[in-house]
């Protein structure tokens, strides 16, 4: 009888561990897909809603270091009009590849909706005008497509709670995106202050915001 003792409590773990095993991979399963259903799956990006609960975290814990840019990218529609909607989907991608790039594991990337993204990162006072000068590198290059490029043009807008006097995410954004609208078609990263973030909005941003024209020019 004592020899059956060990099999016996052996049978019990397991019949314990089998449950607790499926409940690992039900949740394991879980957290994949509400991570999925935060991210744009084009651009693998954070959705709105997911970009602004981090956003607003990283403000909270980081505000001296906090770097907020809007983005969109120049004439898309002749892009999608001249190369196709495929092209269209890999410029976007592209954008939001290299904003996550340029974010980094401490920042955040956001598709705002369409060819409109957001990024915050997290990067030290003196290096700021550095990183942003690297980003409007960045967002220039050409994309690989086919058997050539894509010519990819993005207006960038900067905002930091330092320069214009607020830490509110949606001031920020309202200040980079305006600052973003003086630059468009420029090719450099403006950056914000304190007259940019008294301009009108709706939802973080300027009232009024064309998104396809600005100063008579398509966007």
């Amino acid at each position: 009888m004592p020899t059956l003792a060990l099999p016996m409590k052996t049978l019990h773990i397991t019949a314990m561990a089998v449950p607790l095993a499926g409940w690992t991979l039900h949740s394991t399963v879980l957290r994949r897909r509400l991570v999925q259903a935060q991210h744009d799956p084009l651009t693998g990006t954070w959705r709105r809603e997911a970009f602004t609960d981090r956003g607003r975290r990283i403000l909270e814990r980081h505000p001296d270091q906090a770097v907020l840019v809007l983005a969109d990218a120049d004439h898309f529609k002749q892009l999608n009009d001249r190369h196709g909607h495929a092209a269209g989907d890999t410029a976007l991608a592209a954008i939001g590849r290299r904003l996550t790039e340029w974010a980094g594991p401490t920042g955040v990337a956001g598709r705002l909706g369409g060819d409109e993204f957001a990024a915050l990162a997290r990067i030290e006072p003196r290096h700021q005008e550095l990183r942003l000068d690297h980003l409007a590198r960045l967002t220039a290059r050409p994309v690989p497509y086919a058997d050539g490029t894509l010519p990819l043009a993005v207006s960038v807008g900067a905002a930091t709670p330092a320069a214009i006097g607020s830490g509110d995410l949606p001031a920020l954004m309202r200040a980079a995106d305006t600052a973003m609208y003086e630059g468009k078609h420029t090719g450099l990263v403006v950056q914000a202050g304190p007259v940019h973030a008294d301009t009108p909005s709706v939802n973080g941003r300027r009232s009024g915001r064309p998104g396809t024209a600005v100063r008579g020019r398509p966007a």
